[in-house]
């Protein structure tokens, strides 16, 4: 995958540390009043599909088709594209446990109705006591003695993120966070989230979803009332940069103008896409 290790790429990785000090940040109000409708009239019919699920499918789709090269991470100084685009949904469950994550696999080749099954599926395991291996890491981090928790951290980075060893054991990989993060602030009546990039994550970027709300706008020179989404992105900046950014803005708008695209197979798409959907 050539394509991924671009001049500027590569300067970046030896200029650059894992995201400490190469975090760039950018916030999107979008336009969702035909998205909202679409939901509405989903819900009418039965299918619960909530923002979050759209927003899956949504960015999901315009990293895959419109700027294919984000979906990779920095290893040892070298960029590294990824086979396949998975997506992580935190979920908050309650409880101990807090917060659970789902991976929707190969979410650019799957409708949003699928997308919401799976994430609900996942968010009942969680509230019903079921444990996922993510949980069960955290808790396995906890019980390690405080001075050497880091050094454990670090070490288990290390041979999966820096070597590129699985731990199946413990359910860690370099792609164990999927391609990138999808959060949801807006149920907590939030509009803007900077948030972090996590080190043993690997991943460019974190989309967060803040509170849809009615505001006035204008359209062909009148102020007219919109269903508006803002959005805050935190990404690496050894991976993207404007230029990225504004081809992901672009597919963003692009596939929320036209939600019901997002319920079917985009076979079409599909067909010259670097990331085939596996079994």
């Amino acid at each position: 995958m050539d394509q991924f290790n671009t001049p500027w790429r590569v300067t970046s990785a030896a200029i650059y540390t894992t995201p400490t000090d190469s975090r760039v940040y950018g916030t999107l109000d979008i336009d969702v009043t035909r998205a909202k409708r679409f939901l509405d009239k989903k819900r009418a019919a039965g299918v619960k599909i909530t923002m979050t699920h759209l927003a899956t499918a949504v960015l999901a789709r315009a990293v895959a088709f419109d700027v294919p090269e984000m979906n990779c991470f920095i290893r040892r100084g070298a960029v590294v594209g990824r086979e396949r685009l998975d997506v992580m949904v935190p979920i908050s469950v309650g409880g101990d446990s807090g917060v659970t994550a789902a991976i929707v696999k190969d979410a650019h080749a799957r409708t949003v109705s699928c997308i919401a099954e799976e994430v609900r599926d996942k968010a009942a395991s969680g509230r019903s006591g079921v444990e996922t291996r993510a949980v069960q890491n955290k808790y396995l981090l906890n019980r390690i003695p405080w001075p050497l928790r880091r050094p454990a951290f670090r070490f288990l980075k290390w041979i999966t993120v820096d070597m590129g060893i699985e731990i199946k054991a413990l359910g860690l990989s370099a792609h164990s966070f999927g391609s990138f993060v999808v959060s949801d602030i807006g149920s907590f009546g939030l509009n803007t989230g900077m948030t972090s990039l996590m080190p043993a994550a690997k991943v460019p970027a974190v989309i967060v979803l803040g509170k849809v709300e009615q505001k006035p706008v204008v359209r062909r020179g009148e102020i007219v009332i919109r269903t508006i989404l803002p959005l805050t992105g935190t990404f690496d900046h050894r991976i993207v940069d404007g230029m990225q950014i504004g081809k992901l803005a672009h597919g963003i708008k692009r596939n929320f103008r036209k939600p019901e695209w997002l319920d079917e197979i985009p076979e079409k798409e599909l067909e010259n896409c670097l990331f085939v959907p596996r079994d």
